[in-house]
């Protein structure tokens, strides 16, 4: 490419097109303070200054006759005198001792005249430690202006020497003054720096070369990008920039996106006869590496080497991470062996470019290439290759190598980073790798790193889904011990995985445990053990967690009495559920899914009309229906083989924009096939796919229930390759009416394949297919296979019923009976 170039005759101002400053103009020195009309004074306190030892009782009588603005006048003059003899120690000591023992307040012109006799003996040391009092403010000085223009007013009394001699020494303050601003009291931020050098710039005096270099230099690594720019303007109207200004002006501008200024700011350098170095060309290289400009990058780089200016490793590495961030592996390769033809073996951090470069890409079969390549180099892999290869492992599902390399990493004791060792674990629960993630969970708490509670979060739930709830309860009493307490979302996932596993004394245990150690229950918390009481069937400890709500001022909610409705319900005690309903409502909490929940209770109790008055209530009031609303009724209608009105309510359902589910369309299916409608049934299937729903195999199940029930076993098998062209596995259920189907035909030998593919297939018969074998056998007067399936049923753990032993009884009259009539 051709480098712009700008030709300039002398230096001028860069690229900044607004205002600089934002310092107050400079005053015009104020004149020396008019001396106390007292030569005695003034003798006197010369003497006292001029004296190689500090005399404290000449001092003391001194101090007395003395206000801050009189010692300042007699102190310049002093001090400015030509003939000064001004002693800079017995000088510090007094002011130490005037203002410690006597609380006297000078004033900042005499500090900063004090700095200035300090830096003329050579005493920068103290003179340093006398700014940075002043700065802090810990010395007691009478100041004008607030803390906040501190930096402005000291530069402002420091500016007032303006004697050739005397500007050598500001200048010396300067320095000090924006080296400690850089440093010290950068937390002050970089504005006081930059003021100050402004400042003194407005009035055409600059710091060293070597300061403005640091100034420039600490303004680019803390990303003061913008204040950089606005220093280096300034300076190139007072000072003639060197090749490291000039680079460094040139790094701030790529660092800042900002690559075409740099290249001009590049072409004036040159236009200035000043030659770049390696250094320049790589700032250069590296911004148009970053900004996806890799033609031109190569240029520079053929230019630098025109130049006579060798590429260093650096410069390789920054065009191998532009070629690898375009996935130019090709390319990369290439630079790679025109780096080794050079003489340049690749660092740590080369490889690590390269080994990012293919895990991100998925290639980290050639990422654990270069390891083993970096290794035969005598190159240590550091946390940043070892996160790479974890990221990339976890990208492209090798998780067993992922797991190696932390377990590895983690085993050494070696230092790591603990986000990507967490990003790794959060990895391995989203693929259901919950004991790794334990296991490395574990290791990280050893080393007292803790997780974020979302991930403390997803790993219980994990275990407990799992079943691993001993091991999730571990984690959370771990998590205590370690001063980590798990919060209440995740002890909220716990308490409900253990509910889940369906022992609430389980629970109780637990939570008293859990109660303990500080946890503190909330809302989410009680309705959890409310469900977990209600599933069990005791619905009373489900109210008395109520009660105990109410005592500890947490208010129930509607999920509250939605759940003791529904465990009301499911035991038969509507009359009570309905109680409860008339209070959740009368606290105005009954939302849609309590309209639900009271209808299906209702339906359920076979009392359908109260649920249909219900349905209408609902309908009236306006309030939002859902598809369970509709799919309670739906299947109430149909088990009660009222088919019109549950074809009636599905229509409905679809004017209102619900969509069926495929809940819906079983209950329709079964209740069309219960009425001996099986050509329906199918219609309904084909609707369904015609909508979008893949029937399930509910639906398959009940239209196979449908044919068993009229003995046409051959369309069975017509469904049942259906089902396996949509990929649809039959279940115990499916089996058991198959089987049932062929015991009411006679089929026993059927009926008894079936039984054996189902076990065949991990699907575990239970005491409702073995009685369907059994009743069969008894009907064909087969008592003894009858008997020999009851001892099957009951080798494999399952008792036996009371159907089981009515069946059997009615085998043995029928037989006796039989025997009898031959």
């Amino acid at each position: 490419m051709e480098l712009r170039r700008v030709s300039i005759s002398k230096p001028c101002s860069f690229l900044i097109k607004r205002p600089l400053s934002c310092v107050p103009r400079p005053q015009p020195p104020p004149p020396p303070p008019p001396l106390p009309n007292n030569q005695r004074l003034l003798d006197r306190v010369s003497s006292l200054l001029s004296n190689s030892s500090f005399k404290y009782p000449q001092c003391r009588s001194l101090i007395s006759l003395l206000s801050p603005h009189e010692f300042d006048a007699l102190f310049y003059s002093i001090a400015t005198s030509p003939s000064s003899n001004v002693n800079p120690k017995t000088a510090l000591r007094f002011f130490h001792f005037a203002s410690k023992a006597f609380s006297f307040h000078f004033t900042l012109a005499s500090y900063c005249l004090l700095v200035r006799v300090l830096i003329l003996s050579n005493l920068n040391s103290p003179a340093r430690l006398l700014l940075i009092r002043l700065i802090d403010g810990n010395v007691q000085a009478l100041y004008a202006l607030p803390p906040t223009d501190r930096h402005i007013e000291i530069a402002m009394a420091m500016s007032h020497f303006k004697t050739a001699f005397e500007r050598a020494a500001v200048l010396q303050a300067l320095d000090m003054l924006i080296h400690l601003y850089c440093t010290q009291f950068k937390d002050l931020g970089f504005c006081s720096a930059v003021h100050v050098f402004e400042f003194f710039s407005n009035q055409a005096m600059f710091p060293s070369l070597k300061t403005c270099h640091f100034l420039l230099n600490s303004l680019v690594k803390a990303d003061q990008l913008d204040k950089s720019y606005r220093v280096f303007e300034v300076l190139s109207r007072g000072v003639s920039p060197d090749v490291y200004l000039f680079t460094t002006a040139i790094q701030a501008f790529c660092k800042g996106g900002k690559v075409d200024d740099a290249i001009g700011l590049f072409s004036k350098m040159e236009a200035l006869g000043i030659a770049p170095n390696v250094v320049t060309y790589n700032n250069v290289i590296h911004g148009l590496c970053k900004s996806r400009r890799l033609e031109e990058a190569f240029q520079f780089k053929d230019k630098m080497v025109q130049s006579n200016v060798n590429p260093s490793l650096t410069t390789y590495g920054v065009l191998l991470n532009g070629l690898i961030k375009l996935e130019k592996f090709d390319d990369a390769n290439r630079v790679l062996k025109e780096m080794y033809s050079k003489g340049f073996v690749p660092n740590e951090v080369i490889y690590n470019i390269l080994i990012d470069g293919y895990c991100k890409t998925g290639s980290t079969s050639e990422a654990l290439k270069l390891r083993d390549e970096m290794l035969t180099n005598g190159v240590t892999p550091n946390s940043v290759t070892i996160n790479s290869l974890l990221q990339g492992f976890c990208k492209s599902n090798h998780f067993e190598h992922a797991e190696q390399v932390l377990d590895t990493v983690l085993s050494s004791g070696s230092s790591v980073d603990k986000v990507v060792c967490f990003s790794v674990i959060h990895s391995l629960c989203k693929n259901s790798r919950f004991d790794s993630a334990l296991k490395f969970t574990i290791e990280m708490l050893l080393r007292n790193f803790r997780p974020s509670d979302n991930l403390l979060t997803t790993l219980v739930v994990g275990l407990c889904k799992d079943g691993k709830h001993s091991e999730a309860s571990q984690l959370w009493f771990r998590l205590w011990e370690k001063g980590f307490a798990a919060n209440t979302v995740t002890s909220n996932a716990l308490i409900y995985g253990v509910c889940e596993s369906g022992s609430m004394q389980e629970v109780a245990r637990l939570l008293k445990e859990m109660v303990k150690r500080g946890l503190v229950l909330d809302r989410i918390s009680c309705n959890t053990l409310i469900l977990g009481w209600c599933k069990e069937g005791k619905v009373d400890e489900g109210f008395k967690i109520r009660d105990w709500m109410g005592k500890k001022g947490i208010l129930p909610d509607t999920y509250t009495y939605n759940l003791l409705m529904h465990g009301l319900c499911n035991m038969g005690k509507v009359d009570d559920a309905v109680k409860l309903w008339e209070e959740c409502r009368k606290h105005g909490l009954a939302d849609v899914y309590t309209y639900g929940v009271m209808i299906d209770g209702y339906c359920r109790a076979d009392r359908i009309k109260d649920g249909e008055d219900l349905f209408i209530e609902l309908v009236t009031k306006k309030l939002q229906l859902n598809f369970i609303v509709y799919n309670t009724l739906i299947r109430a209608y149909c088990t009660n083989a009222n088919m019109i009105g549950a074809l009636g309510l599905c229509c409905d359902m679809k004017k209102k924009g619900i969509e069926p589910t495929c809940t819906t369309y079983s209950s329709l299916i079964h209740g069309m096939c219960n009425i001996g409608n099986v050509e329906d049934a199918e219609y309904l299937l084909d609707q369904m796919r015609k909508e979008g729903l893949l029937p399930d195999v509910v639906c398959y199940t009940a239209l196979i229930h449908g044919y068993c029930k009229l003995g046409q076993m051959d369309k069975v098998g017509s469904v049942l390759g259906e089902m396996s062209s949509y990929n649809v596995q039959p279940n115990k259920i499916t089996y058991t009416v198959m089987i049932d189907g062929h015991c009411k035909l006679g089929n026993m030998e059927e009926a008894t394949k079936l039984l054996c593919e189902m076990e065949k297939k991990g699907i575990v018969p239970d005491a409702v297919t073995y009685n369907a074998l059994t009743n069969g056998f008894c009907k064909e007067r087969k008592v003894e296979e009858a008997f020999e399936v009851c001892d099957q049923m009951f080798s494999k753990g399952l008792a036996l019923d009371e159907i089981t032993y009515t069946t059997l009884v009615s085998g043995l009259h029928q037989t006796a009976t039989c025997a009898d009539e031959e």
